[in-house]
């Protein structure tokens, strides 16, 4: 039975990674931070948890506990462009120092373990009118997507010099049950309020590659196995852009109720306005088709309305 670890388990991502692993029978072991009871770990297919720093002490618990990994899934890192922009040495913190301790762990300890590092689009940049392909030019429009290239340039050093068995899944707009943060966590809990008015920023024109998170562990756990040369970067969305206003008014609909949207056109500082993966480099590794972004927002709604009853 193989051995995964997952950093930053105790996440959105991280717990649908976790469980997702669980399903497919590997043993998953989790750090980062949080405190998680255990009973509540496993629940999400995590068997031992650690709470704390990414770092050789820790690292070297979960290893005494398991042995050696066969893949080390790294999520840990700073979570949002706002947050970065507000303090962006704590988001280089949990992104680029993390990174930098858990590669020269395995380095010492674990040199034929598999990592994947979960980066994010957000290292593209601004000023792409086309989907955008793996080799595109990087150009990081905020200090969350800064610390990402710098993230995915420690694992291809450590591949290069080392010989680090290093992937890198670039993900776009993830979403699905579970997330408690950004644009549809703050339409959902405006409309649970009884607000039939919502006003966003951005004009409602900005594009996105809105993907099932789902789908995106699918991803996640795929290049863990895939056979292809190392270190490899891979898209991990679904090659279809859908606009924000486009995303609210089916949120709407989900909800059932009217709901009148506008836009401020005041543009979030590190926000592109069109972010959309090319998916060719994806596809041919058969993981399509995707989860329909119609379903899936009813699939959120859902939770979320569920969430708010048990609550």
């Amino acid at each position: 039975m193989s051995v995964a670890w997952v950093t930053g388990a105790h996440g959105f991502i991280g717990r649908h990674l976790s469980r997702h692993l669980d399903a497919a029978g590997q043993v998953v072991c989790g750090i980062g931070h949080g405190v998680w009871p255990e009973t509540e770990a496993e629940y999400c297919g995590v068997r031992h948890w650690v709470n704390g720093e990414i770092g050789a002490g820790n690292l070297d618990v979960l290893k005494a506990r398991t042995g050696a990994p066969d893949s080390i899934f790294h999520l840990a890192g700073g979570s949002s462009v706002g947050a970065s922009i507000v303090s962006p040495y704590e988001d280089f913190e949990r992104t680029c120092s993390t990174t930098a301790r858990l590669l020269e762990w395995v380095r010492q300890h674990a040199p034929a373990t598999r990592v994947v590092a979960v980066s994010s689009a957000a290292v593209y940049g601004d000023g792409h009118d086309r989907p955008i392909r793996e080799d595109a030019a990087l150009r990081p429009y905020s200090p969350y997507g800064l610390h990402k290239r710098f993230m995915e340039d420690m694992c291809l050093q450590y591949a290069r010099d080392f010989g680090a068995r290093c992937g890198i899944v670039r993900l776009f707009s993830v979403y699905g049950p579970g997330l408690r943060k950004q644009l549809l966590w703050d339409a959902c809990s405006r409309i649970s309020r009884g607000e039939t008015q919502l006003v966003f920023g951005g004009t409602g024109d900005e594009t996105r590659d809105w993907t099932d998170v789902r789908d995106a562990v699918g991803v996640i756990a795929r290049a863990a196995t895939v056979d292809l040369p190392v270190p490899f970067v891979v898209n991990g969305a679904t090659g279809a852009a859908t606009s924000v206003r486009d995303i609210l008014t089916t949120l709407g609909t989900a909800w059932g109720v009217p709901v009148e949207i506008s836009f401020s056109g005041r543009s979030r500082s590190g926000d592109p306005r069109h972010l959309v993966a090319d998916s060719s480099r994806l596809q041919s590794w058969g993981l399509c088709p995707w989860r329909d972004v119609r379903s899936g927002l009813e699939d959120y709604v859902a939770w979320f309305r569920g969430r708010s009853r048990d609550s």
